[in-house]
């Protein structure tokens, strides 16, 4: 594919990691051109190092520095809408990209709106953990060939697999799925969107050093089997609600935008009814069990959830409320 790149790449305090991660943008076997920086209002040397890194390139280097901070989601939105080349390369300050990142990743995006990649995960010094991406976030066959052969909503539906510090989207795309609903975060919804608008693909590969620190904004981290029950047995303290209000954002949006119809658009508000009736689900724990065996009569929790793991979470977790 023959495009000119752009990079939204996000910045808070980043002076640690920043010019690393500039570097490796520059540095691609497939040259960028333009990088718009939205750095929401560093305090540190973040920007010092931007417009020094900017000043020994060719390739221009917009700086968006928003003294309020808009958070995440509101960050990258603004970053997206700045920029002008047709494919939006997601970029997180703490990453390092591999120098053939958008040379692999490209020709993946010809006939989808979307294309995310596997990555490296790394520790704060970047030596590697001995694990990928794919690995931690404990992706199963299935979902994987959901995601490889075009039924990417069917996989999405049931829980987030795309991580946008690996993907690479059709700036078009990108554009008309601004701005991001509250409750949703910016890679989260730009893949909900690519999946019912376009298509998504995910490449194996990894493409990237994705830099686990303890301080990311959005990091992952593979739980053990104690972790494991542990977050099972964790007090709701609001997420459900939270998961509701984003599931109806979609419907709506998605039937406002055009992006569904039909039966398309019926799963989502199906999605919606479930995470709303998991929100409603009784304090004591055996007053849930009506309301979860509704849910896997209709088949909701094979559908919208994990399955099985969120069935024990309904009916284990403590209710903080």
């Amino acid at each position: 594919m023959s495009a000119r790149v752009s990079v939204a790449l996000c910045t808070h305090e980043g002076e640690r990691w920043i010019e690393e991660q500039l570097r490796s943008i520059l540095a691609q076997s497939v040259p960028v051109s333009e990088v718009v920086v939205g750095d929401d209002a560093s305090t540190d040397r973040t920007l010092d190092i931007v417009r020094r890194v900017a000043s020994e390139t060719d390739v221009p280097i917009r700086i968006r520095h928003h003294r309020v901070a808009l958070g995440v989601a509101g960050n990258f939105a603004d970053a997206i809408a700045a920029t002008t080349g047709d494919v939006v390369a997601l970029s997180d300050q703490d990453d390092v990209w591999h120098p053939d990142r958008l040379e692999r990743l490209l020709p993946h995006l010809d006939d989808v709106a979307l294309v995310h990649s596997n990555a490296r995960l790394v520790d704060a010094a970047g030596a590697p953990l001995g694990s990928s991406l794919e690995e931690s976030l404990e992706m199963s066959a299935w979902e994987r060939a959901a995601l490889e052969g075009g039924r990417a909503l069917d996989a999405l539906l049931r829980r987030n697999l795309v991580t946008g510090a690996t993907a690479l989207m059709r700036r078009d795309a990108a554009v008309a799925a601004l701005p991001v609903p509250d409750a949703w975060i910016h890679d989260e919804w730009l893949a909900m969107c690519a999946a019912l608008d376009g298509g998504l693909r995910y490449v194996p590969e990894e493409t990237i050093d994705y830099r686990q620190h303890g301080g990311n904004a959005i990091g992952v981290r593979r739980l053990s089997l104690v972790g494991k029950l542990a977050r099972v047995l964790e007090a709701d303290s609001g997420k459900h609600a939270v998961k509701a209000a984003r599931a109806e954002a979609l419907a709506a949006a998605a039937a406002e935008r055009g992006l569904a119809s039909g039966a398309t658009l019926e799963r989502l508000v199906e999605k919606a009814l479930h995470e709303r009736a998991r929100a409603r689900l009784p304090r004591a724990r055996v007053r849930r069990i009506p309301g979860i065996v509704r849910g896997l009569v209709r088949g909701r929790y094979r559908a919208y959830s994990r399955g099985a793991y969120d069935v024990a979470r309904d009916l284990l977790e403590a209710h903080a409320r």
